[in-house]
């Protein structure tokens, strides 16, 4: 029976070496800043995704995406437009990406990604129009209305881009939603929440549009922003890589705090593990001939994924941390 599992286990996990996560650490920003575009490269390099930005520097503004680590959830007004209304990124991260835009904005997929699947990302609402919904602003309404009544929502639509052109599949995240007969259940997105992308298939770039019940004569009056973080998209590895066998050992298994790896390779190898839902959870390098031990205290308990490749291929295993 224990075969049995750890077969199904590898056959549910067998493309998740294939995928690379976006989560924006990479810009090694300080707390409480931001990359607006300023510096022209017309946009931001992540995990085999860019997001295009448009930046304007005779009113130092701009639009598409920006890359943030600010915390302010308390400020309302434009002036506050980087902040992501959790406060920090996705997972307990500092880093995320922030979206302004008066159409859709786009995220390319790059090197081997690109017709890949996407798996998803983790979505979550932006301060600024988060407390315009809740209190209104010179601009636009508080959302419900005076009683609370009004059939009001704040909506996200995900379409995709293949060999240029865009498809009529979609999937829609509401980032407010008050429609509910019940008022009580009528909500406005405070939480990173992920949403799987697996439906649109094979992607060149992804679009997300915002749309609103508060229009006025010049569009939507609800501030045009959100958040994104851990875009979870394919690398290539299982198209272009090999399986192979590594020799190494991985014990303990099952394990409650380190994971030791020992590697008898000649040559050096990198490492990823990734949950059961495809996260990449943690990466990094395996020098020839060594031991390595990797720390899971902040793992929660689960069935993990290790992939070690290689220029000449890759390898599987599975562990579960108690």
């Amino acid at each position: 029976m224990k075969k049995l599992f750890t077969f199904l286990l590898i056959t549910s996990f067998c493309s998740l070496f294939a995928q690379t996560t976006a989560d924006f650490e990479n810009f090694d920003l300080p707390i409480d800043s931001f990359l607006n575009g300023s510096d022209g490269n017309g946009g931001f390099d992540a995990g085999n995704v860019f997001l295009n930005n448009n930046y304007n520097a005779g009113y130092d503004s701009w639009t598409g995406w920006s890359i943030s680590t600010t915390t302010d959830v308390t400020t309302a007004g434009f002036t506050n437009g980087f902040s992501s209304f959790v406060g920090a990124g996705a997972e307990g991260s500092q880093t995320y990406a922030t979206s302004f835009s008066f159409g859709p904005s786009i995220i390319k997929l790059t090197n081997d990604a690109m017709g890949e699947e996407v798996r998803g990302l983790y979505i979550s609402n932006a301060t600024y129009p988060a407390l315009s919904m809740i209190n209104g602003d010179p601009y636009a309404k508080k959302f419900g209305g005076p009683t609370g009544d009004d059939p009001d929502y704040f909506l996200l639509t995900i379409q995709k881009y293949l060999d240029g052109n865009l498809s009529d599949e979609k999937v829609e995240f509401y980032l407010a939603d008050y429609r509910f007969d019940d008022n009580s259940m009528d909500y406005i997105v405070d939480t990173w929440e992920w949403v799987d992308l697996t439906s649109l298939g094979q992607v060149d770039s992804l679009s997300f549009e915002l749309s609103s019940t508060d229009n006025g004569g010049f569009g939507m009056n609800t501030p045009a922003y959100f958040c994104i973080d851990n875009l979870i998209t394919g690398d290539g590895v299982s198209s272009t890589n090999n399986l192979i066998d590594f020799t190494y050992h991985v014990f303990p298994n099952p394990t409650a705090d380190f994971l030791n790896i020992d590697f008898n390779e000649n040559e050096a190898a990198d490492y990823k593990i990734f949950d059961y839902s495809g996260r990449m959870m943690a990466n990094g390098n395996l020098e020839a001939n060594s031991k390595n031990v990797i720390n899971l205290n902040q793992f929660e308990a689960g069935n993990y994924v290790l992939v070690i490749e290689s220029e000449e291929g890759y390898h599987r295993s599975i562990f579960t941390k108690m």
